[in-house]
């Protein structure tokens, strides 16, 4: 089953991510738009744009056992062996160097396809995908999400209502997040520590989770790279991240619903996790290597316009008033300011080794609510506690 949506607002939806998002189209530009099938009707929009600005489309469809179009799908996983995995052909990764500018089309006709695949294979996966994913990272880039049957059944909700709240959410002007950041931007800027406090549920005890957030670049997102979007973030120092989470919105990682996730950090790494859904999985991202043994990410949620909470990541992280944090990669952005530059570069790599930066396969989002009913209790950046105003986070006067 196949969702309708009017031309006019496919087209809307394209020219926010091709003229905002990735800064216009010119004659030079070879754009990747990656996607599955299912995603085809935005997917043929931006096509279309992109060659009528002058531009070469790379329409890059994916199949649907492929999370994300990574370097092999979970018939790999299943079937392959560990020398199978690392024979990546040389094509895909020159495919990836040659385009300019990126976009993908998140959007699935059966998440189960990819699903619960065997732990050794599916860590080699990753590892091998990571290359390539950097590849694209190093260029202006931007994620968007398409309703299909398959994420709406994954929400628990008709394919009609999930349409509306995707793209009625993608019709929003991004520039209007801009102001409303930022207050909570400039207090980041100045702040040296976060400290987070969570309830876990069933123990009834308060938690804290406190890291240095001292001498980072904090970035305001207004819909440059995700769109949707609403969120004010930074990468920690990872060896500072200490105490204990617990992350009460359930997030969907690879079709599989993780939900009640605790986690407990000591010098830097965590130590001990459980989860009341989807353990399996969560312990698949954390064991996949050394780094998402660590934090990459903390971030509030700015976004008050989304009408439901939804489970894929790309939403529920954006949702005014709730927080997230990252298992696994650093964003390079927030501890250097030229990243092409090769003093840039070797500062990073410094980071790297002594572990303040965190590299990693793996980058996944995971939200906790601080609004009523939720277990966040208070964010508290140095001395500031911040407030929940209109369902965003705000500085109090």
């Amino acid at each position: 089953m196949r969702v309708e949506i009017p031309r006019e607002k496919l087209e809307k939806w394209a020219d926010y991510l091709l003229e905002y998002s990735l800064d216009g189209i010119s004659k030079d530009d070879v754009v990747m738009i990656k996607g599955e099938p299912i995603t085809w009707p935005l997917i043929y929009v931006l096509e279309e744009k992109v060659i009528k600005a002058g531009g070469i489309p790379d329409v890059n469809l994916v199949p649907p056992d492929n999370d994300r179009g990574k370097v092999w799908s979970a018939t790999m996983a299943r079937y392959g062996t560990l020398e199978q995995i690392k024979r990546v052909p040389q094509w895909h990764i020159e495919r990836y160097r040659a385009m300019t500018k990126y976009i993908e089309v998140l959007g699935a006709e059966d998440p189960s396809l990819y699903s619960n695949t065997p732990e050794e294979t599916t860590r080699a996966i990753m590892q091998e995908d990571e290359p390539i994913k950097n590849i694209r990272l190093a260029k202006p880039w931007v994620l968007t999400l398409y309703p299909t049957k398959g994420f709406a059944d994954l929400e628990g909700m008709t394919l009609e209502r999930f349409t509306e709240v995707v793209v009625n959410a993608s019709m929003v002007d991004p520039r209007l997040l801009d102001e409303l950041e930022e207050d909570i931007y400039q207090v980041m800027r100045r702040s040296k520590t976060m400290r987070i406090v969570t309830r876990h549920p069933k123990e009834k005890r308060e938690l804290e989770l406190t890291m240095s957030i001292a001498n980072r670049n904090i970035v305001k997102c207004t819909g440059k790279r995700n769109f949707p979007d609403g969120e004010v973030f930074t990468s920690p120092d990872a060896n500072t991240v200490e105490g204990e989470i617990f992350v009460d919105l359930p997030v969907s990682y690879s079709g599989v619903t993780i939900r009640g996730i605790y986690l407990r950090f000591e010098k830097g790494r965590i130590v001990d996790y459980t989860a009341e859904e989807g353990f399996d999985t969560l312990q698949k991202i954390i064991e996949t290597d050394e780094g998402s043994h660590r934090l990459g990410e903390v971030a509030l949620g700015m976004n008050n316009g989304i009408e439901e909470v939804l489970k894929h990541p790309l939403f529920v992280e954006k949702v005014g008033g709730t927080l997230h944090i990252a298992i696994g990669a650093s964003y390079p952005e927030c501890f250097i300011d030229q990243e092409d530059s090769e003093f840039a570069k070797q500062q990073l790599e410094e980071f790297y080794k002594k572990g303040i930066a965190n590299k990693s396969a793996q980058h996944v989002d995971i939200v906790t609510d601080f609004r009523p009913g939720g277990t966040g209790q208070a964010v508290y950046l140095d001395d500031v506690k911040l407030e929940i105003k209109d369902n965003i986070w705000v500085v109090p006067k």
